[in-house]
């Protein structure tokens, strides 16, 4: 593993646990070359999962997309990133166990909202409001109403 502070290949691991209910292992390395400390995380090699976007083509599922997406939806509200990842790992669970291999992107962004509305609001709107693509006021007012 490449050390995030001076590059060197090799280090050693600190701490493991796991993480994500079992679904991944959280490890604290050591940098053999600068004794730097960093996390990294193990998940098993799964079968991708297709996004089916609205113009058709496709590409493979990135949980860190998400998680950038959902970042920003969340900001400056009182949502942890551990929040954020738990949302996502519902996600993903419910997608492998339901082994679906392929999903539209419409109903992906339909499984996040789902999940935010019941997390907060005000990021449910943010999210809402790239994912749906508002183009006028009434678009977001009826968003808003759908909410409460």
């Amino acid at each position: 593993m490449r050390c995030p502070s001076c590059g060197y290949l090799e280090s050693k691991v600190v701490d493991s646990r796991a993480a994500d209910d079992g679904a991944s292992i959280r490890r604290r390395r050591e940098c053999l070359a600068c004794g730097a400390r960093f996390t990294t995380y193990e998940r098993l090699a799964e079968h991708p999962i297709l996004v089916i976007k609205t113009d058709g083509s496709s590409e493979v599922f990135d949980r860190e997309k998400l998680m950038r997406g959902l970042l920003i939806a969340c900001a400056k509200r009182p949502i942890t990133p551990e929040k954020i990842d738990a949302l996502i790992a519902s996600i993903e669970a419910e997608l492998r166990n339901a082994q679906r291999t392929e999903i539209k992107s419409k109903d992906l962004g339909d499984m996040v909202l789902a999940r935010l509305a019941g997390l907060d609001e005000v990021a449910y709107i943010r999210f809402a409001s790239v994912y749906k693509d508002f183009q006028s006021v009434e678009e977001f007012s009826r968003a808003l109403g759908e909410l409460g």
